[in-house]
């Protein structure tokens, strides 16, 4: 096998690798532990209001409360700076707890 082939097969497996594992690398099942926190204030299994909105399809909807389409780091950003009630959580979650929430909310 050339050179180039071998670079496309390895191109395709970390292609692979890093869908299966979400964009970031984040750990779904990691996530949802993470989201026990957040469950205080959101619900996972629907769109209804607790304090803050439900977030049942979160990544399916054409925006936010706040107005953004809910990509990756829009999601982010308001984790790491809250805002209507919501505190940051840019210091109290590790960038590998951030990622694991994103894949597990992409599930919702």
């Amino acid at each position: 096998m050339n050179l180039s082939k071998w670079i496309v097969l390895g191109m395709s497996a970390a292609l692979t690798c890093s869908l299966a594992m979400g964009a970031k690398g984040g750990d779904a099942e990691k996530g949802k532990e993470v989201f026990q926190q957040c469950g205080v204030c959101h619900n996972a299994d629907s769109t209804e209001k607790k304090m803050g909105p439900g977030l049942k399809g979160l990544f399916s909807n054409e925006k936010m409360n706040n107005g953004k389409k809910p990509t990756e780091a829009n999601v982010r950003e308001k984790i790491d700076e809250g805002g209507n009630g919501m505190p940051s959580y840019k210091e109290m979650l590790s960038d590998d707890e951030k990622n694991d929430l994103i894949a597990y909310l992409k599930t919702l």
